[in-house]
């Protein structure tokens, strides 16, 4: 068997075989195949696909590319997952809601992909943030704070971690198989016994067509059925971005904003609501309105904050950024960006805005640029709103004015109005499990 023979068998649009898949897994991990190889193979299962039978073999292929954990946390050991988009913060903030709560939340997170942001990015803007951890550090720290967020180790689905930074710069990020193997995998191989997955749709989303979300959180959820694990899947809206601040460093500071009571809006009612469904899955309540009402204590008594701190302080970060966020990195001075147009804003092409933090040095165009954890935006605007030409539309935090200048006719180039008022964007349209889906209408 070799790799050029698979990649025939791709190209033509065959299933691949169970043997196929494993050889193609085993040269990803231990790097027998080349990148470019790699990356032929990612863009002909793009173009081609892979049956529910292939993308299962994938998955649990991944997922023994490396170690299997099988840790005891103390409880349930749930994690949430997204699928991506812009300012979307919502693990910095349920981790440690759901943790103060008594939740368990053994959280693996990824860097940016494509227009989207990371995680792993976002906290490591915290000084001192370790998120490289030997599994038992990330497991005792899990046991004794209640939640830690890590990057992939690289003994945890290796295969996964190489295909995932080569689908970054090869624009095979938007493939249901390779997402969902890539996710599952890494959540089989944690040891997660419940996973809230929140599959993302809209403008600003991997899979922009709800069509295309509901399948993937069809497939994530059967595929999570099938392997014996509690998988739900939230699909939610990515229309515009989620929260106000889009940048590593900004959004860590829009996290702590909420955490502390300062903040609200959209990003904070999403956060809420997957928190509600990890308690759910972790059986800490019984009802998503019991889940609710403990969420928001957590949050009114400061719990959630403080729970943050002691993650932080535990993986090595300065916790002091939770009560000082000029601790975070940040550049000189900010600048204006105002409206050309006056209208309704009625559409934010929330990819382009992505990419716009993307050029700003916030994320990376190739696999091995540099992030800047300083520099993004914070857009003062959402759907809905009336705005008049002059009016703030985003305030800029650029290194250079150069950036300034592109970031200031990126956005508005990414803005559409109306003369006649529109609603806000949607935020939740549906909850999916193995036994069906519940429209959710909100």
């Amino acid at each position: 068997m070799d790799i050029l023979s698979i990649l025939e068998h791709k190209k033509l649009g065959q299933a691949l075989s169970r043997e196929e898949i494993a050889f193609f897994v085993r040269g990803a991990a231990d790097g027998a195949i080349p990148d470019y190889q790699l990356s032929a193979l990612l863009m002909a299962i793009r173009l081609k696909g892979m049956n529910a039978e292939e993308t299962a073999q994938l998955t649990m292929a991944m997922a023994r590319s490396g170690h299997m954990l099988t840790p005891d946390v103390g409880g349930v050991a749930v994690d949430k997952h997204s699928t991506g988009g812009v300012g979307d913060t919502t693990t910095l903030i349920l981790a440690p809601l759901v943790a103060a709560c008594g939740g368990k939340v053994l959280k693996m997170s990824g860097r940016g992909l494509g227009h989207t942001g990371g995680t792993v990015d976002k906290l490591e803007s915290i000084p001192g943030m370790r998120t490289t951890l030997p599994e038992e550090e990330f497991v005792s720290i899990v046991r004794r704070v209640g939640c830690a967020v890590v990057g992939q180790s690289a003994q945890l689905a290796p295969a996964d971690k190489r295909l995932y930074a080569l689908r970054d710069v090869t624009a095979t990020v938007d493939s249901i198989p390779l997402i969902v193997s890539s996710i599952l995998s890494k959540k089989f191989a944690g040891g997660c016994q419940a996973i809230v997955l929140d599959v993302k749709t809209g403008a600003g989303a991997v899979m922009p067509a709800l069509e295309d979300s509901m399948a993937l959180a069809k497939a994530l959820a059967d595929i999570g059925a099938l392997a014996g694990r509690k998988v739900v899947a939230v699909i939610s809206g990515m229309e515009e971005p989620l929260g106000s601040h889009v940048g590593n460093a900004l959004e860590v500071k829009e996290a702590i904003d909420i955490l502390s009571g300062r903040g609200g809006g959209p990003l904070k009612r999403v956060s809420l609501f997957l928190g509600a469904q990890m308690l759910l899955a972790s059986g800490l309540a019984d009802t998503e309105e019991k889940a609710l009402q403990k969420l928001n204590e957590a949050l009114d008594s400061g719990a959630g904050l403080r729970k943050f701190q002691e993650m932080i302080a535990a993986q090595g970060g300065d916790p002091r950024v939770c009560s000082d966020v000029t601790r975070l990195p940040h550049v000189d001075g900010t600048v204006p960006v105002l409206s050309d147009r006056s209208g309704y804003l009625c559409h934010v092409n929330g990819a382009a805005l992505g990419f716009a933090a993307q050029r700003m040095g916030a994320g990376r165009a190739k696999k091995d640029d540099v992030i800047d954890p300083a520099v993004g935006f914070v857009m003062d605007k959402r759907i809905g709103d009336r705005v008049e030409k002059g009016d703030l539309i985003a305030t800029l935090h650029p290194r250079t004015g150069e950036s300034a200048r592109q970031a200031e006719q990126d956005i508005l180039a990414a803005l559409s109005f109306s003369p006649a008022p529109v609603p806000p964007a949607r935020l939740l349209y549906a909850l999916v499990t193995p036994e069906g889906v519940k429209s959710l209408n909100a």
